[in-house]
């Protein structure tokens, strides 16, 4: 008997089938693959500066995704967009980094125009080989999921939607259908005692428990049951009820953990995001030098006081830090109440209003981002103040400073800017930021950051 923990929508576990993990690297490794290809299309030599670029664009890609399903079109703007965000990564990379003079260029537009072809085409390949995979591994398994209530039905619609798993499920088991599910009863099985003899009798090869934790005792006497057969047991606790945000399994000195909330800057992943923002920032930096520059002396013509408006707020693992921005008004509020600025607000300066509707007011925070205060993509930071308000209304309102916050993120490019002047703006906004804890990619910031350059120019919310 094997106990083991499912994949989830946010327990990824791509090592459950071969097809699975097949999905995962079909991508990652069609990118990394067609670099070598190319240059000996082109008789350059395969040498270290081609191998290290493939294993970049294959971490930088892993896990692969699969494209929308839909239409031709619809596959082809997915794969597009993506790789499109690591080639323009890429070469970013290389021109800060002048590495580019080591690669032939003709090779590099092979490439670029090669990768998407190829992973279009194994997307609608794929399919094909499925069926000869699954007959590989001994066709579709049966499984079983005990308990009938609405966690059961979220595993079944999970293992519905992802047919690389290859599992059929034969049906339920439950003490209780009948007082809490009549509505249930027709794919009920039978109670939880006769689960062992049909896993016997039916060779089930996975049984996914998804009962309540409060029913330890039940759970228990199944285990033992279940001791006399060779399938594989699931268990799926029920703390989806929590707010999960980059949940995953690890283990304590040898004991099982479930991690329910983390940073998705975890392990190798803090040290990646931190080089890219340092990286980015300073870039930004050299280039918008000579800006920061004309828009500091037209402040300091235009109004009396200072250039850089300070103000305190709530950084990582909710620490206070000083973020840096243009002043844009005739006040500079930093007190326990702060009030929002409003369209036509008067303490706004006729240049404030431009720079907040360019978001020019923000370029000083990228040496926020340099001291390792903020980083270039996260959630908003609020003041103090409002933090205080909206941690007592909002749910989960904390959770966005498991992060780093940013001077742009998915909230902004979602038309979530400017004044929060009723709470349900404020949830939209925290909304976006916690579906961003739980997604963080390189590859999502560098969208984000492509799409922060389209919400300025539409100016939305901005005042």
């Amino acid at each position: 008997m094997q106990i083991v923990h499912p994949s989830g929508p946010y327990l990824q576990g791509y090592a459950l089938t071969s097809t699975g993990l097949m999905r995962a690297l079909l991508g990652p490794a069609l990118a990394a693959l067609a670099l070598p290809l190319c240059a000996a299309f082109f008789r350059q030599p395969v040498d270290g500066a081609y191998l290290i670029l493939a294993i970049f664009v294959f971490a930088l890609s892993f896990p692969g995704r699969s494209p929308r399903r839909g239409s031709l079109a619809g596959t082809i703007a997915s794969v597009l967009s993506g790789w499109l965000l690591v080639v323009a990564l890429l070469l970013l990379l290389g021109w800060a980094t002048q590495l580019l003079d080591h690669f032939d260029p003709r090779v590099l537009v092979a490439w670029a125009l090669l990768t998407p072809l190829l992973q279009i085409a194994i997307h609608y390949l794929f399919p094909l080989v499925l069926p000869f995979v699954m007959a590989a591994e001994g066709g579709p398994r049966s499984a079983i999921i005990v308990g009938r209530g609405q966690l059961s039905r979220q595993l079944a619609a999970a293992l519905a939607g992802a047919p690389d798993l290859g599992i059929r499920i034969a049906g339920y088991f439950d003490d209780r259908t009948s007082r809490l599910h009549p509505e249930s009863d027709g794919d009920v099985l039978g109670p939880l005692g006769k689960v062992a003899a049909y896993v016997k009798q039916h060779a089930i090869d996975r049984i996914y428990i998804t009962l309540p934790m409060a029913s330890q005792p039940r759970i228990l006497r199944l285990l033992d049951e279940l001791r006399d057969t060779t399938a594989s047991i699931y268990f799926t606790p029920d703390i989806f009820v929590c707010d999960l945000i980059q949940a995953r399994l690890d283990t304590v000195g040898g004991m099982p953990v479930v991690g329910i909330c983390e940073t998705p800057h975890y392990g190798v992943s803090g040290p990646l995001k931190r080089a890219s923002d340092l990286v980015l920032a300073s870039l930004i930096l050299i280039l918008i030098a000579p800006l920061m520059l004309a828009i500091a002396i037209a402040i300091r013509i235009q109004s009396p006081g200072p250039v850089i408006f300070r103000q305190r707020r709530y950084g990582l693992d909710g620490h206070e830090i000083v973020v840096y921005k243009f002043r844009t008004m005739t006040v500079a509020e930093d007190g326990d109440e702060i009030r929002q600025a409003t369209r036509n607000d008067s303490r706004v300066t006729r240049l404030g209003a431009f720079l907040r509707r360019t978001s020019l007011d923000e370029l000083p925070q990228f040496i926020n981002v340099l001291q390792g205060r903020m980083s270039v993509v996260g959630p908003r930071p609020h003041a103090v103040a409002h933090n205080e308000l909206y941690r007592k209304l909002i749910n989960g309102y904390m959770l966005r400073h498991k992060v780093r916050p940013g001077i742009t993120g998915w909230a902004q490019v979602n038309g979530l800017r400017g004044e929060t002047d009723v709470l349900e703006k404020m949830q939209r906004r925290v909304d976006y930021d916690l579906a961003y804890l739980r997604g963080w990619s390189l590859r999502w910031d560098l969208e984000i950051i492509l799409k922060t350059l389209f919400v300025v120019w539409k100016k939305p919310n901005a005042y």
